[in-house]
């Protein structure tokens, strides 16, 4: 088994690290147990399985990504580069650490196999929109293998929308532009782990980490101009706030929109991620009251003609295009009418 191969190595010197790096701790390969090799699920480029590795007082649980196909391969070596770049880089984290990178050859078929060690989440399950059969809503459930599916309150499900916005908001860079690029919801990306009322979410991938704009203007100007960062900033503001409410009905179906608490959780979540930045150089007042008077000084006009640039600029065979199209003249009045009660966020 490929897996079992790339974790032998060195006498298991990938995952002896990876534990002690854990615990923060030096662990001896010779207090674990017993390793545990499960596959977890199917995905689009690589096959994740949870390596738990067992010792006396504790149950260490990773992932490992597994890869074979020549698209896979190349997105488990990049996944694995922005992730330790992401997390080499950041006070806070909210995405996996990641152990070690290699390949195996498999010894029957003799097909490489790529694959990468990565932190596991545990507890933290999967969500996504659906009917909910008492009242016919749509609502978010959680996938739960343990204690069963089960619907999310009102409060939680604003409080994971903030969660969501915070995490994009505080990884994108105001001064280059790039953001965590093609996440999904219906993909599965964003886990949470309910805690009574409030909920803790951990984003699982990132597929890319790049700008949103083709021009870098970091590169051709020694000193960013402020108003250049805070246009950018409301550009990724406004595609996040349509993004976040797409979905498909149980992961699979047919193309979801939320409701309007997924603004509201949104706006609280943005403007907590820009928060945790550091100060930039090119302003004088905090960077979150900044950007709070100049999308305060946008008229509904301004929100309209972007928000439809934005959406232009979607691929047409998107499926979600449609579904956006339909909804966005009373999203751009409901993302407009929410940012004038800035003061309550």
């Amino acid at each position: 088994m490929a897996a079992r191969d790339f974790l032998k190595r060195d006498r298991y010197a990938i995952i002896t690290q990876a534990v002690s790096q854990h615990l923060g701790r030096r662990v001896s390969f010779n207090e674990i147990e017993e390793i545990r090799i499960i596959l977890d699920k199917h995905g689009a480029f690589y096959h994740p399985a949870k390596i738990e590795a067992v010792m006396k007082d504790v149950r260490v649980p990773f992932v490992l990504n597994i890869a074979v196909t020549g698209i896979g391969k190349e997105c488990a070596q990049r996944e694995y580069r922005i992730l330790k770049m992401l997390n080499t880089d950041a006070s806070f984290s909210f995405i996996p650490d990641v152990y070690a990178l290699g390949s195996v050859i498999t010894k029957t078929d003799h097909v490489e196999a790529r694959m990468f060690l990565a932190e596991w989440f545990e507890g933290f399950n999967e969500f996504h929109l659906s009917h909910d059969p008492s009242d016919g809503m749509v609502k978010m459930v959680v996938w739960d293998n343990k204690r069963g599916n089960f619907f999310l309150t009102g409060h939680q499900t604003m409080h994971l929308y903030r969660e969501i916005a915070k995490i994009l908001t505080y990884y994108y860079n105001i001064e280059t532009f790039e953001q965590i690029f093609s996440w999904h919801h219906a993909a599965g990306d964003f886990v949470l782990k309910c805690r009574k009322e409030d909920v803790e979410v951990k984003l699982v991938t990132v597929r890319h980490y790049r700008s949103m704009f083709e021009q870098n203007f970091h590169h051709e100007k020694k000193t960013m101009d402020a108003e250049i960062v805070l246009e950018a900033l409301l550009v990724f503001f406004f595609n996040m706030a349509i993004k976040i409410r797409i979905d498909r009905l149980d992961g699979i179906g047919e193309i979801a929109w939320s409701d309007k608490i997924a603004l509201k959780g949104m706006l609280k979540g943005f403007f907590e991620g820009l928060a945790l930045k550091l100060p930039a150089q090119m302003f004088q007042a905090p960077l979150v009251n900044c950007f709070r008077q100049h999308l305060l000084a946008c008229s509904p006009a301004d929100f309209s003609e972007l928000n439809h640039a934005i959406v232009r600029g979607y691929p047409l065979q998107a499926p979600e295009v449609p579904v956006i199209r339909r909804h966005l003249e009373s999203h751009i009045e409901d993302l407009y009418n929410a940012s004038r009660q800035l003061e309550k966020v």
